[in-house]
């Protein structure tokens, strides 16, 4: 025997108001076309980022610039310098996005130009006080450019992708992953 219950308008409508406001589950969230890409890129990104803080402080304190050694108080203002570069590759990354609506194109070629500055950095960083600094500027600059657009602009793109229509509960879960993602 079938039993047939019959919905009047008001239930479908509750019905459809109810699934609409749930929020996405992780794997849904996963299979959004480019989430996965993004999660992976900011993983990158913020690993040298933080290899950067942690790190760079006792480089520049080890390493001679000049032929001389900088304090440790020295070196560790010294590297503030990375991440003031960093505002402005943050603030440029969010421009050129905007300008251009190609978010992956612009944290790409961010993250391909941080490769050879870091290597300059790296090598030629310990010629002269302006170079290291003009060099460390740049490499916070193409390091946290597409750290924070992929924090903060890309989470919220993805998160309001067609493929949710339109709904919003799936910003926070898009944001975890890809926030969850860098910080492993």
């Amino acid at each position: 025997m079938i039993l047939l219950q019959a919905y009047d308008d008001e239930d479908v409508k509750a019905k459809a108001e109810l699934d609409f406001n749930e929020s996405v589950g992780f794997w849904q969230a996963w299979a959004i076309p480019g989430v996965s890409s993004f999660a992976f890129c900011l993983f990158f990104s913020k690993l040298i980022a933080y290899t950067f803080l942690y790190w760079l402080p006792y480089y520049i304190k080890s390493t001679p610039i000049e032929g001389r050694l900088l304090s440790a108080k020295q070196a560790g203002d010294l590297s503030t310098l990375f991440d003031v570069g960093g505002v402005a590759g943050g603030i440029m990354a969010g421009h050129l996005s905007d300008k251009s609506g190609a978010n992956a194109l612009v944290a790409t070629s961010f993250t391909m130009a941080s490769v050879p500055f870091l290597y300059m950095y790296r090598y030629y960083g310990n010629v002269s006080f302006v170079v290291n600094v003009v060099l460390m500027m740049i490499c916070g600059f193409c390091v946290n450019g597409p750290y924070a657009l992929i924090t903060t602009a890309v989470s919220a793109d993805l998160g309001t992708h067609e493929s949710l229509a339109g709904n919003a509960k799936a910003l926070a879960t898009v944001t975890a992953i890809i926030d969850g993602m860098g910080s492993i």
